[in-house]
């Protein structure tokens, strides 16, 4: 098992022994064996998507524990082949990609129209395949920042996916439109039976003020995983938060002093508690993401994510270039240390 400890460093004592002084724990739905039966089965979702969500609770090193680990692997478009591949060239191969996410222990993959249909009747029956259906692409010159859709629901199903990803820039002019496209994209896989996952991101140059992301904020990303909520989405990706009070830094929109002096502090656990308040107090699962490859810090960066996303009431991580863009043996380990956090009884919710 991984040295959690160890690789958290100078941090351990605070990450680790952290008391939560914002949302409290009670009030929280956590993830479990029993998530599906104790939560899941209060909703309007159909015995069909029931069954695809158990089916990621099935598989891989967290199987039973109602913990996610995912591989995203859809960054050839997001960011060019080219820039997401180099490192290692053979992830330009669709089958390499699912079969890290194999050997990695992972709940699930998720993937490009492309990639998962160029290889679908070698691995649907052996590994969980979430179609993410919209991307930005970054081919157009000059630069655009717009999610488009690649691939509908149909195409999803037919290909054996239980899960559809998508991703809204959240605070962006093209929101709007990306709201109405995917609540009907959702609609649809939850009516085909498909578990449903939305990248719930902010993107608004105006979010960036005198020298701070509020990308990153918690109270910004916490409305944004609030409306993915709203939209249905059955898990919830979001960045972890890296600072707060981005509604009175960019002076927009509506916001209560509260969320500032009782339900966030400055402790990382606590900003990312109020992120799991927001996915309707855990009903709606949050999924940190693992971010860029950094090189040699990445294992670290990983497993403080884990900790910090499992402590503040979590369901799991999303952790792509980490992994994919190192020798397979590396991102393997990488990936098993960050399950090796959720199955961890040392590592509980603060």
């Amino acid at each position: 098992m991984t040295d959690i400890a160890a690789l958290l460093g100078s941090d351990a004592d605070s990450l680790l022994n952290h008391t939560c002084q914002g949302v409290p724990r009670d009030s929280l739905h956590l993830p479990g064996p029993d998530f599906i039966d104790r939560v899941m089965a209060d909703s309007d979702r159909s015995p069909a998507v029931l069954r695809n969500m158990q089916s990621f609770f099935n598989h891989g090193r967290l199987a039973g524990t109602g913990y996610l680990s995912l591989l995203p692997v859809d960054q050839g478009i997001e960011h060019s082949a080219g820039a997401s591949f180099a490192p290692n060239p053979r992830y330009f191969d669709p089958a390499n990609i699912v079969e890290l996410a194999l050997e990695g222990g992972c709940n699930g993959v998720a993937s490009t129209l492309g990639v998962l249909s160029s290889v679908a009747r070698r691995y649907a029956h052996k590994i969980p395949m979430m179609l993410k259906l919209n991307h930005n692409e970054t081919l157009s010159h000059p630069a655009i920042y717009d999610q488009t859709l690649f691939a509908d629901v149909e195409q999803a199903h037919d290909m054996g996916c239980v899960a559809v990803g998508a991703t809204i820039y959240f605070g962006s002019h093209e929101s709007r439109r990306q709201i109405m496209e995917i609540s009907e994209a959702f609609e649809r896989a939850h009516q085909l039976g498909m578990v449903t996952v939305l990248w719930a991101y902010l993107r608004n140059p105006d979010f960036k003020h005198d020298g701070n992301d509020y990308h990153v904020s918690a109270d910004l990303t916490s409305q944004a995983n609030h409306m993915a909520a709203t939209l249905k989405a059955d898990i919830v990706k979001q960045k972890l938060p890296e600072n707060n009070g981005g509604y009175k830094a960019v002076g927009f929109g509506h916001t209560h002093d509260k969320v500032y002096s009782e339900l966030t502090t400055d402790h990382p656990i606590d900003l990312a508690r109020y992120q799991v308040a927001n996915c309707f107090m855990g009903r709606a699962g949050l999924i940190n993401s693992g971010g860029g490859s950094k090189g040699h810090s990445d294992l670290g960066e990983a497993v403080r994510t884990a900790v910090i996303n499992k402590r503040a009431g979590g369901m799991g991580l999303i952790s792509g270039r980490k992994a994919f863009q190192k020798p397979m043996q590396e991102g393997v380990d990488l990936l098993h240390a960050i399950q090796d956090v959720y199955l961890s009884k040392d590592v509980t919710v603060a």
